[in-house]
């Protein structure tokens, strides 16, 4: 493909968005995460120039800036950025001849970043910024060759969500800003970059791997990674990158992906991103997954050699509708990206392993939103729509968005029919898709499509309930699952010694069962009996990064550390997805004595981690 702006450009990586129109749904939308002045002048290419440069921890280069002016007399372009070097900017009509301009980096804020004002000339139509990106980039994590699996060759990799892609690139990093790219990437020899995008098979004759994305996207789906990668094939559009050495189980692991991308067309439409493959990170990623389109990252903590948690799979790959085709505009309605994919897993998970298993899931998503309420710290976090702002998105990340959304759903779906409520998601897909929506045009679909449609089954009182109250309301519709009554059953009998561990039967439990098990654990729990239960199950050292963490958690809420302690700190400084470390640090916080040696433990260890769970695990061992 001719990319004539490279010789403007002239080397390394370049990532082009394209001018197509920016479709937002109701208007303009105003980003309170953004500097952005995007009512002005909004963005429809991105063409970045830049160098992989591992020695230093840098990428350097250019972003050049397509635009379509929304006031005619706009006369500046506000971009965000977050700990970036900016050395130059130069305007252009036409992409050929290029002449600098003024440029403003506004005061620096601890969140947002700061501000960058780029003078326009009256018929300029893309701006280009030179930059470079800082080692202490939060969204960029560089990994040392011994922090990966093959220990040969360092690592890259991207986490531009929330509000992590302005600190890797200058831009308007807002989720209501969407836009199409195209991409070459210069790494060092040996090394595989790999994108959100169509992904060339090899390098050209410069050293380049080139990328194409048709579809627009928000910011925070542009996504990079650079490592020893191979790939293999698990169906005619499915495939896992992967470090040679994580490969092969990897590729096991995720073989029936193909038939989960089957299935989920027959549930909610046609799949609109071509490809959909996995790239599988180093364990320091710090979420399972994270569903950039047509390549999903996913945490190493899933492969389990069972396939038990390929739901996971199942989660992101949802988003390439709930979330990637039909996006939330601002963060604050994340559950229209979250709570709409969680629905949409368990009902493939039920799809593709029966509703025991779906009902099983949808316990322990429950599970999770409760203990998720108790630790909100204001009623404005148990709300699915806060009637303002947060200051920093990730700093209120939880559950409650996924699986309050999520719930919310269920009871659409119980009140107006499976079929009927099917019919209205594909509807709010197809009529909304590569667009991006707020919680209060989702509404007004909802309220024209279903509820004035079919009168008197739902009232407006009880979707304020759903999305402006903080409480659960009453009438909400839960799953229960035979298969998690019975671990409980068998806890309470072993725990009060009625029977004994064996009859547990829990050398056959799903990975699920586990978690479960151990959820409803009490702290009252003795040494003695920790340490049956370890001596039985194998579970200190355990190879499953769930089942382990978990026991860890419990060992900790049981004041017994001690019994785990060297492996419990050999855990925390190989994983570093939040959701299984997190509730560790949190444990040992609770106690000023665990406290102290949660802040030891995060000395230690904390280097390691990347810096979005740096952030979370300080706000917990500092009482944030």
């Amino acid at each position: 493909m001719s990319l004539p702006f490279l010789r403007a450009a002239g080397a390394a990586l370049i990532l082009s968005l394209s001018t197509m129109p920016n479709p937002v749904l109701a208007g303009d939308v105003v980003d309170s995460h953004s500097y952005a002045n995007s009512a002005e002048v909004r963005t429809t290419h991105i063409a970045l120039d830049l160098d992989v440069d591992f020695a230093t921890s840098r990428l350097k280069g250019l972003a050049e800036i397509r635009f379509e002016k929304r006031k005619a007399d706009a006369d500046r372009m506000v971009l965000d950025t977050r700990a970036l070097d900016v050395r130059s900017a130069e305007a252009s009509a036409d992409g050929k001849t290029w002449t600098a301009t003024s440029f403003v980096l506004g005061d620096d804020d601890a969140v947002l970043g700061r501000p960058l004002t780029v003078r326009l000339p009256a018929d300029a139509t893309r701006i280009r910024v030179g930059y470079a990106t800082r080692p202490e980039a939060s969204g960029l994590q560089w990994l040392k060759a011994a922090q990966t699996a093959g220990k040969k060759q360092p690592f890259l990799f991207s986490q531009s969500q929330a509000i992590h892609a302005r600190s890797w690139i200058p831009l308007q990093d807002s989720p209501a800003v969407r836009a199409t790219y195209e991409a070459r990437v210069k790494t060092p020899k040996g090394l595989r970059a790999v994108m959100s995008a169509e992904m060339s098979d090899a390098p050209d004759a410069a050293g380049r791997w080139t990328f194409r994305m048709p579809q627009p996207i928000p910011s925070y789906l542009i996504a990079i990674a650079v490592g020893d990668l191979a790939f293999q094939s698990t169906g005619a559009r499915t495939g896992v990158y992967a470090e040679p050495a994580t490969l092969k189980a990897a590729a096991w692991e995720f073989a029936d992906t193909e038939t989960t991308v089957a299935l989920c067309e027959k549930l909610f439409g046609p799949y609109r991103w071509g490809r959909y493959d996995l790239l599988v990170l180093p364990p320091s990623f710090p979420y399972g997954g994270m569903e950039n389109p047509r390549l999903t990252f996913v945490t190493p903590t899933v492969i389990t050699g069972d396939r038990q948690l390929v739901s996971l799979i199942a989660h992101e790959l949802a988003h390439s509708w709930s979330g990637n085709l039909v996006t939330n505009a601002t963060w604050e309605d994340f559950w229209l990206n979250e709570g709409f994919t969680e629905y949409l897993t368990f009902r493939l998970t039920e799809a593709q392993f029966g509703q025991a298993r779906g009902d099983m899931e949808r316990v322990i998503g429950v599970a999770d939103l409760k203990t998720d309420m108790g630790l909100a710290k204001s009623d404005e976090d148990r709300k699915l729509k806060r009637a303002f702002p947060s200051k920093d998105p990730d700093e209120v990340f939880s559950s409650i968005p996924y699986q309050r959304g999520a719930l919310f759903l269920v009871y659409l779906e119980s009140k107006f029919g499976r079929d009927v409520f099917d019919t209205f998601l594909r509807g709010w897909f197809d009529s909304h898709a590569f667009q991006s929506a707020t919680s209060e045009q989702f509404l007004a679909y909802l309220d024209e499509q279903l509820i004035k449609a079919k009168p008197g089954v739902v009232t407006q009182a009880q979707i304020d309930a759903w999305v402006t109250q903080p409480q659960l309301p009453a009438d909400a519709v839960y799953a229960s699952s035979d298969a998690l009554t019975q671990v409980d059953a068998a806890r309470a009998a072993w725990l009060g010694g009625k029977a004994p561990i064996a009859a547990m039967g829990a050398t056959s439990w799903t990975v699920q069962q586990w978690e479960h098990f151990f959820e409803g654990f009490p702290k009252t729990a003795t040494a003695a009996q920790l340490k049956e239960l370890d001596r039985t199950f194998k579970l200190t050292g355990s190879g499953n990064a769930i089942i382990a963490g978990a026991w860890y958690k419990l060992a900790v809420d049981s004041g017994q550390v001690a019994m785990v302690l060297p492996a419990m700190t050999e855990y925390l400084g190989r994983v570093g997805r939040m959701k299984l470390v997190s509730p560790i640090y949190r444990a040992l916080a609770a106690t000023d004595a665990g406290r102290a040696q949660a802040k030891a433990l995060y000395a230690k260890l904390g280097a390691g981690y990347h810096p979005i769970a740096q952030q979370a695990v300080e706000r917990i061992i500092n009482g944030g």
